[in-house]
Parts: structure tokens; C-alpha cells; sequence
């Protein structure tokens, strides 16, 4: 009877400790599955070159660690931000700095900048003039409606001379309201970011960011006026501020700082933006 109670305790034990590897077998596969698919990432982008840029340049980067990039494009500049915040994506890349702080600020997203990356400036374009000196009285100009691209058309318009701003306004925050002197009596038509290149029928000029001018086919050459990019006027890559200091975050920015992602960009189309400070 002993032996027998032996017998029957050692098969229990071994079929416990057959479970129990089993579950550690499973375990460590579903781990395995986990990270795998943490290395399938989606990247959203608005129409323009930094759907480009990613494709072409951030994900062969990226690929070399491990990660399988594919893109989610947006119409507009207030979905991408929102759905990287729901987690309907993982990054994102379209906007500059001073966008994604004010835009973060405003609809209580807690998002983070990785990297600045090469960024093609504002351009002011006409489909009848080739001056911003031919423009007449009363001239219409299209500017983005968002509050940090349309700071930036102003700036750019005054750096022209076609306007002056009030003294001691903070000209990343200045509003046609902030408008000192306009000598041509220009009119402002506040225009959603992706409909400005569309409007070039319908005004003189309009202003328009690099990306949506990029996607139009814009031929930089001929426009009236390009901006000199400040560094906060750049573009990032944006992730969740939670996954700012993960191995996704640390991954991006390793990829963006790899001189296989510098190379495709100085042999690619992107050669002639601005670069980034850190490039240097």
C-alpha cells in the first residue's frame, strides 16, 4: 500500500511539474509574441514628404532593430496627435514643436517630441504674381487657421516687409490682431492647413506649410517667399510621453541619429531641408 501511495504521489508530482513547464513554455512564448509585436509599429503622417521621410528613410532605420514600420495617413493636423494619445497609433511625424506643445496643452494630451528631423519650411505662393512687391491694395492672402501656422505666415509676411507686428509681441503667438501695420491693407483668409494649396484660384497668394506645398508639387523656386526655419518651426517625431524613455523612444531616436538615416537623407529627396541643430 506504501508503494503504491509512492507510485501515485511521484506521477502526480510529475505531471505538476510537466504542467508547470508547459506554462513556462507558454509564458515565454506569449513573451516572445509580445515583443514581437511591439516591433510592428505604426507611424501617422499627413499628406507631404515625412510620409516619405518614414517609409524611405526612418524605416530601414528602424528595420536594423527589429521593427516592421508602416504608415497611417491623416487628412488633417488634429487627428494624428489625438490618435497617437488613444494609442490607435504608436508615433507620429507632421508637426513642428511649437504645434504639438500648443496643441498638447490645449486638448490635455501628455505627448513628447523624440527628435527633430529635416524640415522644408513655409512658402508664400501665387499662381499670377512673382513678387510679394506686386501685390495690390486690398490683396487677399490665405494663411493655415491653426494658431502656430498662422503665427509663422504672419512672421514670414513681415520678415517681407508686407506687414509690422506690435512691438514686444511673442511672434510664435501672434494673431492678425497683433497686425501694427499693413500699409497694402492686405485681407487674411484663415484657411485650414490642407485646403491652403487648393485656395491659390480663388487669392493672390496664400501661405503655405512645406508639407501640404511638398504634396501639391509647389516648385520652391518660384515662390515669393520661403521661411528661414527656427529650430522650435522644425519638424519632431512625437511618441507618448510614456514611451518617451521606452525601447521604443530610445529605438526611434538611436535611428534617427544612425548615420544610415543621415546618408538617405542627404542622397534622397529631402537633402535640401533644413536641417536640425543636432545634425551639425
Amino acid at each position: 500500500m506504501n508503494i503504491l501511495k509512492k507510485v501515485t504521489a511521484l506521477a502526480i508530482l510529475g505531471t505538476i511539474g510537466i504542467g508547470l513547464v508547459g506554462c513556462g513554455s507558454n509564458t515565454d512564448a506569449k513573451k516572445a509574441e509580445d515583443k514581437k509585436a511591439n516591433k510592428n509599429i505604426v507611424v501617422g503622417v499627413c499628406p507631404g514628404p515625412y510620409g516619405d521621410m518614414v517609409k524611405e528613410v526612418l524605416a530601414p532605420a528602424l528595420k536594423t532593430k527589429g521593427y516592421t514600420v508602416t504608415t497611417k495617413e491623416f487628412s488633417d493636423y488634429i487627428q494624428p496627435d489625438k490618435a497617437l494619445d488613444n494609442k490607435e497609433i504608436d508615433a507620429n511625424l507632421f508637426q513642428h514643436s511649437e504645434y504639438l506643445k500648443k496643441f498638447s496643452a490645449d486638448n490635455n494630451l501628455k505627448l513628447s517630441a523624440v527628435k527633430v528631423v529635416p524640415t522644408l519650411g513655409m512658402g508664400i505662393f501665387s499662381k499670377e504674381l512673382t513678387s510679394l512687391d506686386q501685390l495690390k491694395d486690398g490683396a487677399k492672402i490665405a494663411i493655415p487657421n491653426d494658431a502656430s501656422n498662422l503665427a509663422r505666415a504672419l512672421k514670414l509676411l513681415k520678415a517681407n516687409g508686407v506687414i509690422k507686428l506690435k512691438d514686444n509681441v511673442d511672434e510664435t503667438k501672434a494673431t492678425e490682431k497683433d497686425v501694427a501695420e499693413n500699409p497694402k491693407n492686405i485681407k487674411f483668409t484663415p484657411i485650414e492647413g490642407a485646403q491652403l494649396a487648393r485656395s491659390i484660384d480663388s487669392v493672390d497668394a496664400a501661405a503655405i506649410p512645406g508639407n501640404f506645398a511638398f504634396a501639391s508639387k509647389f516648385d520652391y523656386s518660384k515662390a515669393l517667399a520661403v521661411e528661414a526655419l527656427t529650430e522650435n518651426y522644425k519638424n519632431v517625431i512625437a511618441v507618448r510621453t510614456e514611451d518617451l524613455d521606452s525601447e521604443l523612444g530610445k529605438d526611434i531616436k538611436e535611428a534617427v541619429e544612425s548615420k544610415e538615416f543621415k546618408d538617405a537623407i542627404e542622397k534622397g529627396q529631402f537633402k535640401d531641408f533644413t536641417k536640425p541643430d543636432w545634425w551639425k
